[in-house]
């Protein structure tokens, strides 16, 4: 199904629903990029090759490039989240619990971002809207299972491919830089630490883009009264306005999430920062091919915890880790009914 630019902004003045999901997603995407601008930047800044004000432009950038140029290239994300779950039957009740969903996943994101948590986004997003088509169905029919399990299956899959290829690009650059004088190896690094940032940013704006306008479509196919299940080409203004958006978020920036993944979890050098990056990176990329939504968060610090190890354990503060993956672990619950409880609200004050 084709949907027109002109068609959504005839959407948003008709419906009140529609202006609060743009409202919220707008929120939602802001905080991402926010949030998960640290995921991108926390090597090169910990590092100091570049000044964070430096940094954040350069994340902001390839946020951006990664928004639009995957979704023209490989929108298979897009479609794994359009079909995650199932918001069929009343259109109108439909929007309410997508709002209310979307409003779970922003204050959680908030609350993490204010205490320099770094869950996941892309966690308490699934968890959210999962929560929420749940309480729209009353059970678990909301959930479409053969597409959810392979998104679950994804996460869990990218944070181990993030931690063994962190650990083994480690161990590779250690053998290669072995034999290069000191002057050399740190003038090679400081460019390869840009490089794998900018690689990192761009996977970050691919795979985090492509999960709101999953979510954007959802709620203009429900306004248009259409089944979420057909499908939609993704207008180009829509792939535009997110990635802005995203860049906004990530000029915000997230001091406290570098401090706690790049500087607390492991103090991380230049060649941790090259490992992690281009591991994490890697990961992203391989999952967005085919088409899992996975966690870029989870992503970077499992690759950046196998970089610690392979150089030295004693290095890893396991409290801070441990600190990290327990917001993980509490995301899917905690969101997830949060999402739920809040659909049953907005559903009873609607009379749905």
């Amino acid at each position: 199904m084709s949907v027109t630019f002109p068609q959504i902004v005839d959407l948003l003045v008709k419906s009140d629903l529609i202006k609060l999901t743009f409202f919220l997603l707008i929120g939602a995407i802001i905080v991402n990029g926010a949030t998960d601008a640290a995921n991108a930047i926390a090597g090169v800044v910990s590092t100091r090759t570049l000044k964070p004000s430096h940094a954040i432009i350069l994340a902001s950038l390839f946020n951006f490039l990664g928004v639009v140029v995957m979704s023209l290239v490989n929108h298979r994300v897009v479609d794994t989240i359009m079909n995650m779950v199932d918001f069929s039957g009343n259109n109108h009740f439909a929007l309410i619990a997508l709002c209310a969903g979307m409003i779970a996943v922003v204050i959680w994101a908030t609350v993490a971002w204010m205490f320099g948590i770094p869950t996941s986004e892309s966690h308490a997003l699934i968890a959210g809207v999962t929560g929420a088509a749940v309480a729209l169905q009353n059970g678990f029919k909301g959930i479409n299972g053969g597409v959810w399990i392979r998104v679950i299956s994804g996460l869990f899959v990218s944070t181990a491919l993030g931690f063994i290829l962190g650990y083994l690009l480690l161990k590779i650059m250690h053998f290669i830089f072995r034999r290069i004088k000191r002057k050399w190896a740190v003038r090679i690094l400081k460019n390869l630490e840009i490089a794998g940032s900018s690689f990192m940013a761009f996977m970050h704006g691919a795979q985090d883009g492509q999960k709101f306008i999953g979510i954007l479509m959802i709620a203009i196919m429900l306004g248009m009264g259409v089944d979420t299940s057909v499908g939609a080409e993704v207008p180009l203004l829509i792939m535009l306005l997110c990635s802005v958006l995203m860049a906004i978020g990530t000029g915000i920036g997230g001091k406290k999430i570098i401090k706690a993944v790049g500087m607390e979890m492991v103090k991380t050098n230049d060649i941790q920062a090259v490992a992690s990056d281009f591991a994490s990176a890697t990961s992203l990329l391989i999952s967005s091919t085919f088409g899992l939504p996975v966690s870029t968060t989870h992503t970077k610090t499992t690759a950046l915890l196998g970089a610690g190890i392979a150089t030295n354990r004693r290095g890893v503060k396991w409290s801070k880790a441990a600190e990290i993956i327990y917001a993980w672990v509490l995301t899917f619950p905690g969101c997830g009914l949060l999402g739920f409880f809040m659909a049953k609200l907005f559903l009873s004050v609607a009379g749905g």
